[in-house]
């Protein structure tokens, strides 16, 4: 392996621990640069190229999951949740999830309770996609095997929540954008919220250089070994590349 390269690698990977490990503060991107001797400018640019969103989303990402660990306890109210990730006011929290989710963290924590929630799955050129949508926006994109694994585990995710089967304006958009292969690259930038590509990039950085591991596994490690066909999609077309078996 380049020796640029590995050091990079190594970068990247120290990096993303800072971000999970200091998310509470919410680091500014200037004090993210700093932990690698970087200005501002070349940090951004630099993460960018490794991990395909910036510095801030993967940030966003992060404190997103810790609150949602935390909203699962019901006990625990939004304002409190809001300060325990770093959040100034509950109203952050209220942007944060809208940005990301399209629900509101009050839908989250009442597992959808009252909420609508509009579903189709269609054909793409990297296998069947799911794409869940409410009257805010997407809610849920994933790659399934069938009809019926897909609503199931939408299910689970907004066990309160009304289910209705019908394409709505946003899902025909991102339909077509999968469809269309010229724009599969501004599929990453529609879909940069979403939890599945950095945790295909937090399971990558787990693997020991030279070792081989089956596009199936890291499957696995995301908690979906269905998604072999997108994950092997999804690392070629980006930067990293790693040999797997």
């Amino acid at each position: 392996m380049n020796e640029d390269y590995k050091f990079n690698y190594e970068r990247i990977s120290k990096t993303i621990n800072f971000i999970k490990n200091n998310f509470k503060d919410q680091p500014s991107l200037n004090e993210m640069a700093e932990n690698l001797n970087l200005n501002a400018h070349h940090f951004q640019k630099f993460f960018k190229q490794w991990i395909g969103i910036s510095p801030k989303k993967y940030l966003q990402y992060i404190t997103l999951e810790r609150a949602k660990e935390i909203l699962s306890n019901n006990e625990i109210s939004l304002l409190d949740t809001s300060y325990e990730v770093g959040l100034s006011s509950s109203s952050r929290l209220y942007d944060l999830f809208m940005n990301t989710d399209g629900i509101t963290p009050g839908n989250f924590k009442t597992q959808g309770d009252n909420l609508r929630i509009y579903y189709n799955l269609m054909p793409t050129p990297l296998g069947k996609l799911l794409v869940a949508s409410t009257k805010k926006g997407i809610c849920s994109i994933a790659f399934y095997e069938n009809e019926k694994e897909a609503l199931t585990s939408l299910q689970m995710s907004f066990k309160n929540a009304s289910f209705i089967k019908i394409e709505d304006d946003i899902q025909a958009k991102v339909f077509s954008i999968f469809n269309n292969v010229k724009n599969i690259n501004y599929v990453k930038f529609q879909l940069n919220n979403s939890p599945f590509q950095i945790k295909i990039w937090e399971s990558l950085l787990k693997i020991e250089i030279k070792d081989l591991i089956a596009y199936c596994e890291i499957g696995k490690k995301v908690n979906n070994p269905n998604l072999s066909i997108a994950t092997s999609s999804y690392i070629h077309k980006e930067t990293i590349r790693f040999n797997v078996s």
